[in-house]
């Protein structure tokens, strides 16, 4: 037996035994798991350090330097985060609804655990303990595997929370790490359908792609965030500018920040001019369409593939738009289904794009920047899917669950 088959085996040993487990248990796990990244906090910060020091030498961007570095902030905000899921209510054995027969049969159907998540993910070390968390309290075990960029960090972060989490109860093997990053370790994890229940990828759009199309093991597709901002004719400018400006810039290298704006003309000629300057300031670069060119003469020329681009930087795709139908069949085309911003003072507007526009997350008046776990109220979470299926948006404790029906009977037989 290889060393990822042995880790399938006690996942799905664990899983067997953390489905039993009542939420009083659970949260003292994650309690301590907390208080041990705070006690290991030199430890994890060394760790990241080397993994800092080998993305440099290997040339990586800076929003992928971003995602990959801890500072004692991040590490206290992983707890926290810890914390606040031991909080949240435990959504294991919640009788979802049910109903009784005239045959006197009595049918419920009730949350349980999914089982074995493996979630395979990029450069961000913070993600190892998200997961491990939700999962915990979820009452699945986890398998994780990270990339090579973030090993050090990762191996160290596992040691910590697996080992204070069985400290305080958890089965051995409910959280674990596949200590090697080749390619073949991931297909291996992509195959391993005995064992896990369902798999999550969080990365770039390679990474998901390659997961969604080599994997046996049912997937939960989380998405890339192409989003974006549409400034309607009605649109308070000096909102927009507010809006957009947090959208882009806030935090550049993240899935939901604003990589394409989408202005209408009626304002065109009054709003781009200050938006780009204030973006300017900023450090953001435009690549705009002929129209947009024409107001901001300088400003690079968009490709047709800028529409379609996830920068993760400093560049914002802008567009001109005739119209709130053209705006929407401009995200409807180009869009990665993740997060989406209309700025408008017309209720039907806004009614028409929250009701057209074909994403997890859509927003009236207000920064794409919010689509996120915890700051929807959810805690932490696992990743943004921007599929159909049971999980869309951000993906919590809830979304971590399947369900079963129970049936009572008292010795019917059917006829």
């Amino acid at each position: 037996m290889g060393l990822i088959e042995e880790i399938g085996v006690k996942a799905k040993a664990a899983s067997r035994e953390l489905c039993l487990m009542n939420a009083e248990k659970k949260n003292r796990a994650l309690e301590e798991m907390a208080l041990a990244l705070s006690a290991r906090r030199d430890d994890i910060l060394a760790a990241n350090h080397e993994d800092l020091d080998a993305g440099r030498e290997a040339g990586l961007s800076d929003a992928l330097m971003d995602r990959l570095t801890l500072t004692e902030k991040r590490i206290e905000d992983m707890a926290q985060g810890l914390r606040e899921v031991a909080a949240l209510t435990d959504p294991v054995g919640e009788v979802i609804d049910g109903w009784r027969l005239a045959n006197g049969l009595e049918i419920r159907r009730v949350r349980v655990p999914l089982g074995v998540v493996g979630i395979i993910y990029e450069a961000r070390p913070n993600v190892t303990v998200d997961a491990a968390g939700l999962c915990v309290k979820s009452g699945n075990a986890v398998i994780l595997r990270g990339s090579s960029s973030a090993i050090r960090s990762n191996l160290v972060l596992t040691e910590v929370i697996a080992q204070a989490g069985e400290g305080a109860g958890l089965p051995a093997g409910s959280i674990q790490l596949i200590p090697l990053t080749d390619r073949e370790s991931a297909k291996e994890l992509m195959r391993m359908r005995d064992y896990v229940d369902v798999l999550i990828p969080r990365g770039g759009v390679g990474l998901i792609r390659t997961v969604v199309e080599e994997s046996t093991v049912p997937v939960i597709e989380t998405g890339a965030g192409n989003c974006h901002t549409y400034i309607d004719a009605s649109a308070d400018l000096e909102m927009a500018e507010r809006i957009v400006i947090n959208a882009k810039t806030q935090r550049p290298g993240v899935c939901n920040a604003m990589e394409t704006m989408l202005v209408h003309e009626a304002v065109a000629e009054e709003f781009l001019p200050r938006a780009a300057a204030a973006l300017r300031e900023r450090g953001v670069v435009l690549r705009g369409c002929e129209r947009a060119r024409s107001i901001l003469p300088g400003i690079e020329a968009a490709t047709e593939q800028d529409w379609y681009e996830e920068y993760l930087d400093l560049i914002l795709a802008v567009k001109v738009v005739t119209s709130l139908r053209e705006a929407i069949d401009h995200i409807n085309t180009y869009g990665s289904r993740h997060s989406e911003a209309i700025v408008t003072r017309d209720l039907e507007a806004a009614r028409r794009f929250t009701a057209e526009v074909d994403s997890a997350d859509v927003y009236v008046n207000a920064s794409t920047r919010f689509t996120d776990g915890g700051q929807f109220g959810l805690g932490a979470e696992i990743g943004i899917s921007t599929q159909k299926l049971h999980a869309r948006g951000p993906m919590s404790l809830r979304e971590l669950t399947s369900s079963k029906f129970v049936i009572y009977g008292e010795g019917q037989v059917r006829p």
